[in-house]
């Protein structure tokens, strides 16, 4: 028997075969990650000659970018508390939509300019790496989570979606904010 849930909100995707979509998912949820890693650690191979000088703004927009993120999970959290799912779902769409243009966006930046080195002392330098260490290390984290949840609702997995949000939502909100923390402690050491 349907929820109600499911009456009024049917499943966007036909489940099909669970186990091979399972697959896919848990595989990008690894493979992005891994790749993301390897332009990062191996921008040389991947360097475009000059491409540096047109990138140089980027962190601003991936801060703007991460900050979107997290009104829009704020937005889309409001909307399904109130039971309302088709705002839910504009708003979840939409952060997934800005997640995915981050991660163009930082894999573009990365790949080809050099790091910048945080250049704090004292209290705020231990502040930066603690809140750099775990917003990447739950940045690594939150793909699959992200791409789980969503495959959840899109297949009307109603319960499933509902036990892993639990966990997607603060820990991509957490890696949304600290992104920008981030970014704005590190702004003042860009060349």
């Amino acid at each position: 028997m349907n929820t109600p849930t499911e009456q009024l909100h049917p499943p966007v995707m036909a489940p099909g075969d669970y186990t091979r979509y399972k697959i896919i998912l848990g595989g990008l949820g690894i493979v992005v990650p891994l790749l993301v890693a390897i332009l990062f650690y191996f921008k040389g191979i991947f360097k475009i000659d000059g491409a540096d000088a047109y990138l140089r703004m980027l962190p601003a927009v991936n801060a703007g970018l991460n900050s979107l993120t997290a009104v829009a999970l704020l937005i889309g959290y409001y909307f399904i508390r109130r039971k309302n799912v088709l705002a839910h779902r504009a708003a979840m769409g939409t952060a997934f939509a800005l997640g995915g243009l981050f991660l163009l966006s930082y894999v573009a930046y990365h790949s080809q300019v050099e790091s910048t080195h945080f250049g704090g002392v004292g209290a705020a330098r231990l502040i930066y790496f603690v809140l750099l260490l775990t917003h990447i290390s739950l940045a690594v984290v939150t793909v699959g989570l992200v791409l789980f949840t969503l495959y959840f609702a899109l297949t009307g997995q109603y319960t499933k979606h509902k036990a892993i949000a639990r966990w997607t939502f603060p820990v991509w909100l957490y890696v949304s904010v600290t992104g920008v923390i981030v970014y704005f402690m590190i702004s003042p050491y860009y060349v």
